[in-house]
């Protein structure tokens, strides 16, 4: 029986989704703060603070 097409792509992506999620860093509420007041102290830019830290959104 064939597929619908689209159907393989939704299960691929499905798969790439699961795994992201399963490998996402998960971060303490001490290690939220610090990255957070990093951000209001304005000493580099959210852009840097995001690659330093490996947030993605």
């Amino acid at each position: 029986m064939r597929q619908k097409p689209g159907t393989r792509k939704s299960h691929g992506e499905k798969v790439v989704k699961d795994i992201r999620r399963a490998t996402r860093k998960q971060y303490s509420a001490e290690e939220k703060i610090r990255i957070v007041l990093d951000g209001l102290k304005g000493e580099d830019s959210i852009a840097e603070l995001r690659r330093r830290e490996g947030i993605v959104l």
